[in-house]
């Protein structure tokens, strides 16, 4: 029994001694779906001379045009089809941008131990990426982070927080 609890904490210890912990100052809100978020229209041919300012908080903010939080169902690391369908306008603004670097944040609601949430806002981080990949972004422009329920952009304790929290958001890292 002994043993087996050592093996266990050594585990535990490699899993988050090890993990390169990066912290951002994210935080916020998010969501629509695919039928009520209209397509940029035409844009400027010349991305360099646009303002490429961002908001530090990232697709939770709101505040930066095509680029939107991605909301997860209840101990859920798979995307639907309206998940996807943002996803897909993100990869529009990611194409935009080509010089653009993002980390995709995952995020849970207050249920659930740390590690639990640590390791699903992780399978959600890592979900998002492998869709945008799919659909044509490099790899390399894409880091993901997990926060598990540690930045709750709603701290209420009911379903329309944790709906909230359930989440995965876009940061924008480099220009």
């Amino acid at each position: 029994m002994i043993k087996r609890l050592l093996v266990i904490s050594f585990g535990i210890f490699l899993f988050f001694g090890c993990a390169k912990k990066e912290i951002p100052q994210e935080v916020a809100t998010g969501g629509g779906s695919p039928s009520d978020v209209a397509l940029p229209a035409a844009q400027d041919s010349n991305i360099q001379s646009q303002n490429m300012t961002f908001d530090p908080q990232g697709s939770d903010s709101g505040t930066i045009d095509g680029l939107f939080t991605i909301h997860f169902e209840y101990n859920k690391a798979n995307l639907s089809e309206k998940a996807r369908g943002l996803v897909a306008k993100n990869v529009q603004w990611l194409k935009a941008h080509s010089d653009v670097h993002v980390q995709i944040e995952g995020h849970c609601d207050r249920h659930g131990s740390i590690e639990y949430n640590l390791a699903l806002g992780e399978r959600r981080a890592k979900a998002v990426k492998g869709y945008i990949v799919t659909l044509g972004v490099k790899a390399d422009r894409l880091s993901v982070i997990s926060y598990g329920k540690e930045k709750n952009i709603d701290a209420g304790e009911n379903e329309s927080a944790d709906g909230k929290n359930r989440r995965a958001n876009f940061v924008v890292q480099e220009k």
